[in-house]
């Protein structure tokens, strides 16, 4: 009897070679031609393994779920994380905002090195291999037992232990196709809807598509639902082709997904949020005095990036050749208000193909958080992706994925 590892991702790789450093039997099933597909294209090919933060700022970047965590990130911190790889000889470096990657900038010596962890702990690693159905039989207390795994050929292995790391539905041309919760569902477990999360969002106005490819930096973002704000964030955003997207709205879309299911959210820009808006008045008020006879875009240009003008001219209502000194108090009082509040209207998130990571799948409720076991299934585990809880950017989605990794692989059976 052994323990399968479904799905060769952080979590899979992890826990894999957490069950075999323990004395396990472990074969590693990975669909793909390789390992790591997915950790292979995260931070841009560069991969934000994790952030060198305490565990208290840990959480609070956590979006769904951090309690279900506490186990798990206390037993295999992120300093944990970083020693793990140090071992295994993969230097590493930390970046702005306690990002850590490697040294070398390389994802592939992130995957390397664990290939090497896996290669010396005897791990049996079987890549286009795919698991289609995860086999039970009846156990005491009526509960069900995990006995096996039924492959894409028609062939079994027998297990005691099956660890489900398959992912969430983001990047499907990584391989993540949502195998673990039609696992999960055919063994009773509840699934939380799935939405994509650290993904751009889809903007109403046409005028956003105009602004296609502008970098607008320190800048603040607010989502209200009706008149209940619903995220505000400082940072840095990029408008599409379809909307807006960046660092900012990144994190703005996995606490807005859900609501935009049901309707659209209005989106609010600050362009100068070190500004009060009666700063902001004053400003405008020496902009105009100064510069009394020139054309009103023309003036522009000293508050916004050149591709930003004719959208903020027009916005305004205020004709673009209006001489400055001929500006009505109300008018430009609107128009403080306008740079204050820039709105735009967001009807949707962008899909699975560009979003980071995965909010929804296994209910916690469902698994034990101290072992990562499912409470109804003896020897079923889950880890990573594909469990309902998600955090922001910043290598903090990673730390689950080792984390959740490390305490499945810890927790395996000896014993049927």
């Amino acid at each position: 009897m052994s323990t399968v590892v479904i799905g060769g991702g952080a979590a899979g790789m992890m826990a894999a070679l957490t069950a075999a450093r323990a004395g396990h039997a472990v074969i590693l099933l990975e669909q793909n031609e390789k390992l790591g597909k997915k950790v292979y294209i995260t931070g841009k090919g560069r991969c934000n393994l994790t952030n060198a933060c305490d565990t208290d700022q840990f959480f609070q970047n956590v979006v769904k779920n951090p309690k279900f965590l506490y186990s798990a990130i206390y037993g295999f911190d992120p300093f944990s994380v970083m020693a793990f790889f140090e071992e295994l000889g993969l230097r590493l470096k930390i970046e702005r905002g306690n990002r850590v990657f490697p040294e070398s900038d390389h994802s592939s010596d992130v995957i390397k090195a664990l290939e090497r962890g896996l290669k010396d702990a005897k791990v049996d690693v079987r890549l286009h291999t795919k698991a289609i159905q995860i086999l039970t039989k009846e156990a005491a207390e009526g509960k069900r037992k995990v006995s096996g795994v039924k492959l894409g050929d028609g062939t079994t292995i027998s297990a005691q232990n099956v660890i489900v790391a398959t992912g969430g539905k983001s990047y499907p041309s990584t391989g993540s196709t949502g195998d673990g919760y039609r696992f999960a569902k055919e063994m009773g477990i509840a699934v939380e809807d799935c939405f994509p999360a650290l993904c751009p969002l889809c903007a109403k106005e046409k005028w956003a598509a105009a602004l296609m490819g502008l970098s607008l930096k320190n800048v603040s973002v607010r989502i209200v639902d009706g008149t209940k704000k619903v995220y505000d964030g400082f940072g840095e955003m990029l408008f599409t082709h379809f909307g807006v997207s960046g660092p900012l709205i990144l994190s703005a879309s996995s606490y807005v997904n859900r609501m935009l299911k049901e309707h659209p959210l209005k989106l609010y820009i600050d362009l100068k949020p070190a500004l009060s808006f009666e700063q902001l008045d004053e400003r405008l008020i020496r902009e105009f005095s100064q510069n009394a006879k020139k054309q009103f875009a023309n003036v522009c240009g000293s508050l916004f990036p050149k591709k930003l003008i004719p959208v903020m001219v027009e916005l305004s209502g205020i004709d673009g050749t209006q001489k400055c000194g001929e500006i009505a108090k109300e008018a430009r009082q609107s128009f403080a208000r306008l740079i204050k509040a820039l709105p735009l209207t967001i009807e949707k998130t962008g899909g699975y193909d560009e979003a980071i990571v995965t909010s929804g799948g296994v209910d916690v409720k469902a698994v034990n958080p101290s072992t990562m076991e499912a409470k109804a299934v003896h020897g079923l585990f889950f880890a990573g992706e594909v469990l309902n809880t998600d955090a922001l950017t910043g290598g903090y989605n990673l730390q689950i994925a080792w984390a959740t990794g490390h305490l499945a692989g810890s927790s395996v059976y000896r014993k049927g």
